[in-house]
């Protein structure tokens, strides 16, 4: 077989008579700038920019042009080493990102040309901008929804809607109590217990700005904002301002879970999602005869491993219901460029400010 050069006026008829065809040649040529790492460790040293060419588009393939895509702790701890979920290396970084789709494959059935779209699976490396995904890691959006709420849909809100709803019915009129409410996931539980007319009792740190805090955590729909010393000593429960609540939900560990089960009501249950502290969670004796309590472990990926199709998109179509009511609202953050990425990492690895700012990719 003899090869020709494409003419001009070959690729002229091309885009006329063979449409596909042109958008095969130039996908050959395209090139992503993505973020790499050959090898596990300090993010800051092993993470590289580069500058790829894109693969031609397969049968099953969904090209997307990416919008943004967030910097969570656990692209860092995956980076790392150190997450429960192992990656092959090379590897692109980012289990979170929206896009916009640019071609599908001659099988794709479910995905059109022009939709914004969200990755529903972690590990397939969000953190470049532009990507052949395959259709069953994507998930249509609606085109109101707002960026950064699309780019950052799939852990924090889906994490704190499952807490809600998976362990106590909490939408019976029961009460809400978590520590680290400042955090991305905290702020989700704020506002979907808003959503729900749920009542919320929010744990957080002391700190110079600690007024500050508490407003804005009260302006996305905390009830109570309390620091971990005024839970030792607060007379809300004991004047009846509220009832104790009957649904924990725990991101700290050590003395801070300690002192929200002590407020739990009989029977009521403690949800671990995550160990800030870096202490283990100390249950008494008394806590598990007396007051029977019970004592849960709760990570996304497992979940969206057993999950059926149904009830994830119910959980995805009931959050996206949400935002794009207004309901819930994206996270602090700051936008920045791909080629700016060092600062991103380093601000993951150590967020600053009272409610930690969120840092996202952003490919627009």
């Amino acid at each position: 077989m003899v090869l020709l050069p494409l003419t001009k006026n070959m690729l002229s008829s091309a885009k006329v008579f063979n449409k596909p065809f042109v958008n095969l040649v130039n996908i050959r040529h395209l090139m992503s700038k993505q973020l790499v790492y050959n090898e596990f460790g300090d993010p800051l040293k092993v993470v590289k920019f580069k500058e790829c060419q894109v693969p031609p588009l397969g049968p099953q393939d969904v090209l997307v042009r990416m919008l943004a895509a967030p910097i969570n702790p656990a692209d860092i701890n995956t980076i790392q080493g150190k997450y429960p979920v192992k990656v092959n290396l090379p590897s692109i970084p980012g289990n979170e990102g929206v896009g916009i789709v640019k071609e599908v494959g001659k099988d794709v059935r479910e995905i059109s040309v022009g939709s914004k779209v969200i990755l529903t699976k972690p590990v397939q490396g969000t953190w470049r901008d532009i990507a052949l995904f395959k259709e069953n890691v994507l998930k249509g959006v609606p085109d109101q929804l707002g960026i950064v709420e699309a780019a950052t849909l799939t852990v924090n809100p889906c994490t704190a809607y499952r807490m809600l709803t998976d362990f106590q019915p909490v939408k019976d009129g029961l009460v809400v109590i978590q520590n680290g409410a400042n955090s991305a996931c905290g702020q989700n539980v704020i506002q979907i217990c808003k959503a729900w007319g749920v009542k919320n009792i929010n744990i957080v740190r002391n700190r110079p700005e600690i007024d500050d805090l508490k407003n804005y955590l009260k302006c996305l729909g905390a009830t109570y904002v309390l620091t971990e010393e005024e839970l030792r000593s607060t007379n809300i429960f004991k004047d009846k301002l509220i009832e104790k609540p009957s649904l924990a939900l725990n991101c700290v560990g050590g003395k801070s879970s300690l002192e929200m089960l002590r407020h739990l009501q009989p029977s009521g249950k403690m949800v671990t999602y995550g160990g800030m502290s870096r202490e283990p969670v100390s249950i008494p004796t008394s806590a598990l005869i007396f007051k029977n309590l019970s004592f849960y472990g709760f990570w996304m990926t497992a979940w969206n491993e057993k999950a059926t199709p149904v009830e994830k998109n119910n959980m995805m179509n009931d959050i996206i219901s949400m935002m794009t009511c207004d309901n819930i609202k994206g996270p602090i953050h700051k936008m920045v460029k791909i080629e700016e990425y060092q600062e991103a990492i380093g601000n993951a690895l150590s967020p600053q400010g009272f409610t930690g700012c969120k840092y996202i990719l952003d490919f627009s």
